[in-house]
């Protein structure tokens, strides 16, 4: 296996609305609004390579202004852009949410029709090169399709992200299609676990999926902590007291964690605590990336 993290999916621009006074339906609020680069797999790509970690990114970027600023961005910040490519016909994805005082998301609204390009053919191009990861993650902004190509071809450890519960679905979908009914790890939060598996409970969702083929299951809960199984051992980890400034990112910097624990050499469950500090510290911090993360979530290799 490769030394490099190849992740793949969204890169967005992400502009986000944050409330200064009591959210009213249908009239203007004061508020904050900022705008800058993000996007599931961009976000996680980040929190990697703040961890240390060298890493690829396999997505779509525009040609007009929004993606001449986030391909230069990612560049800027050190991601390795060999594998994505720029989209002439297409516009970049973008991404709009509103935050209440408490910096939780009130509604948000995801245009992302530009990763349908990320077909089975493009990964296909670049299976030799997937295949030489340590390890690949994939969120659910690419299709039920590029999904199940990867579930059924790539032989690094895969990890994918649930992304949402509209999104989520794709991934069930993928692995009832697929040849090999085979994924390492699910991250998902609660809403979207019991969503897509119909059940009532986290272990009752967390039960279906791994009967489908999920190897580790998270299921993420908010203040409620994280559930996390292997269809052997099941752990539920309290949350860790935090002030809370912003809740976007906190899932993409979660998986992130479990995956620089996993490439240390951690053992599950025990992996969850890392993606959980990671996730403390997107809370604390007013960006998507809290460029400190490094500080809360240090493991060691073994």
């Amino acid at each position: 296996m490769g030394r490099y993290v190849t992740v793949i999916g969204g890169t967005n621009i992400d502009i986000a609305a944050g409330l200064t006074a009591p959210f009213v339906p249908a009239d203007s609020v004061p508020g904050q609004v900022t705008l800058g680069c993000g996007g599931v797999a961009r976000n996680i790509a980040h929190n990697l390579l703040l961890m240390g970690h060298e890493v690829r990114l396999v997505s779509i970027f525009g040609e007009e202004t929004f993606g001449d600023m986030c391909w230069r961005e990612c560049q800027a910040i050190g991601l390795d852009l060999t594998m994505s490519e720029r989209s002439k016909e297409m516009r970049t994805g973008m991404y709009l949410c509103i935050n209440n005082q408490a910096g939780e998301m009130i509604a948000a609204v995801a245009d992302t029709d530009i990763f349908a390009s990320i077909t089975p053919e493009f990964l296909n191009a670049r299976i030799d090169a997937i295949n030489n990861s340590a390890l690949v993650i994939a969120d659910t902004n690419i299709s039920t399709e590029a999904l199940q190509y990867l579930i059924d071809n790539c032989m690094a450890p895969l990890m994918v992200d649930a992304v949402s519960t509209t999104k989520a679905i794709r991934v069930t979908k993928a692995l009832r299609q697929s040849h090999t009914h085979r994924l390492n790890v699910l991250k998902l939060n609660k809403q979207e676990a019991l969503a897509v598996t119909q059940c009532d409970t986290v272990q009752s969702s967390s039960d279906c999926l791994i009967g489908m083929g999920v190897s580790q299951v998270y299921i993420t809960s908010g203040s409620e902590g994280v559930y996390c199984s292997d269809g052997t051992r099941h752990e539920h980890y309290k949350a860790i007291p935090t002030e809370v400034v912003n809740t976007t990112g906190a899932g993409d910097a979660f998986i992130a964690g479990v995956a620089h624990a996993q490439l240390c050499g951690t053992a599950f469950p025990e992996c969850t605590l890392t993606g959980m500090r990671a996730a403390h510290a997107t809370l604390l911090s007013p960006q998507t990336v809290n460029p400190d993360v490094s500080k809360y979530c240090r493991c060691e290799e073994h």
